[in-house]
């Protein structure tokens, strides 16, 4: 009996001690490999780190566990059980509900597509709010309200001078949403929890970060160019003839800090516009959706919700919305800055001013928010089953 037991020891002695072996490259499976290769005993020696970089030493199933070790004999050890079945996807992403992890790319022409169809349907009330807001006391006012300004528009240039810098609008409105949603659910999927939710401070945040990134990257030289088309239509003799003839006069006669008045705020506006936005939003989607974070929601009660968070914003930052729309106007060079924008329309207009047209803008953001939201919410779900992204 001596004989095979000291054959059998010999057969299992391991490995010599020493610098780790090289694994031939031509071992591409582990079956191929001789024993004291193979994954087991002396695993720790093998593969080196310059060796594990290379597609050929991966063993293309789930390592095994071939000795006596705490896992038992035969058993894959707990992270190869545990991501059985996931693609490499997956596994990256685990721990974040898979709904979140499938829209990686889809916020962007989602948004996109949102804010063009929103701003098509809603243009006129922008139109009317700007008109009301430019429409200053220190001037014998030219418009004695709503009506007014509607009626006098239609009479003085036809249904279609409601539309009048709906280009200028319309080209910045798709990058604007597509910024808006892309940072927003960049910097969630980065700050939600285990459970894949976000809470209401988070939201906040979030839609606090994606106001100031679409205000810096397209808002502003979008709204400034916006208001100086309308602004010019109130003059006898205007001087714009289309968006590009228009952007190419201001960019000759102001250079292209012409198209950035107002900057600063443009940022507070935006800014607060999307984290009372987005706060509201994310406070009432968790509200009903209670302990279930992937429960599905109804176009339609998204779109009270956003209309809901819409009003919000609009009672939260008027005052911002007038003086960036002053600051933007073609009469913005008797403000020496934003702060002296404001103490100026305090001193010569009084408080209410501040508030100047609220009631349209109100009609036009909570449209705005609810379309927005609706639209996005489906274009989601839609790419979502024609653009597998995992």
């Amino acid at each position: 009996m001596a004989a095979p037991r000291a054959l059998a020891a010999a057969a299992w002695a391991p490995p010599q001690r020493g610098p780790p072996a090289r694994r031939p490259s031509g071992w591409a499976r582990d079956a191929e490999a001789p024993p004291h290769f193979r994954i087991g005993r002396g695993a720790r020696l093998w593969p080196p780190a310059a060796c594990r970089a290379r597609p050929v030493c991966r063993p293309s199933a789930p390592r095994q566990d071939h000795g006596s070790g705490a896992w038992g004999a035969g058993r894959a050890s707990p992270r190869a059980e545990a991501g059985a079945g996931e693609g490499p996807g997956q596994r990256a992403g685990r721990g974040r509900p898979a709904a979140r992890r499938s829209q990686g790319r889809v916020p962007l022409p989602a948004g996109g597509l949102a804010g063009g169809i929103e701003i098509c349907i809603t243009f006129p009330t922008e139109y009317v709010k700007t008109q009301l807001q430019l429409d200053e006391r220190s001037h014998p006012p030219r418009y004695r309200g709503i009506g007014d300004c509607v009626r006098q528009t239609v009479r003085s240039h036809g249904v279609l001078g409601l539309y009048r810098g709906l280009s200028s609008l319309l080209y910045g409105s798709i990058p604007k949403a597509a910024v808006r949603f892309g940072t927003f659910e960049f910097l969630s999927n980065h700050m939600r929890d285990a459970q894949g939710r976000l809470d209401s401070t988070r939201g906040l945040l979030c839609g606090l970060g994606a106001g100031v990134a679409e205000a810096v990257v397209v808002v502003c030289p979008m709204e400034t160019i916006k208001v100086k088309f309308i602004h010019d239509q109130t003059s006898s003799n205007p001087k714009y003839r289309g968006f590009f003839h228009g952007v190419r006069e201001i960019v000759r006669e102001q250079g292209l800090k012409g198209t950035y008045q107002g900057l600063t705020a443009t940022v507070l506006k935006q800014g607060s516009n999307q984290a009372i936005r987005f706060f509201v939003m994310t406070s009432l989607r968790n509200w009903y959706r209670g302990d279930n974070p992937n429960k599905p929601m109804n176009p339609l009660i998204t779109g009270v919700f956003g209309a809901i968070a819409g009003a919000a914003s609009v009672f939260g930052n008027t005052p911002l919305d007038v003086i960036k729309t002053r600051m933007q106007g073609l009469e913005a060079h008797k403000y020496r800055n934003t702060w002296d924008c404001g103490l100026q329309i305090l001193r010569n207009e009084g408080l209410k001013a501040f508030y100047k047209g609220t009631v349209p803008r109100l009609g036009r953001v909570c449209l705005d928010v609810a379309i927005v939201f609706i639209i996005y919410d489906e274009v989601v779900k839609l790419l979502n089953k024609v653009w597998k992204t995992d």
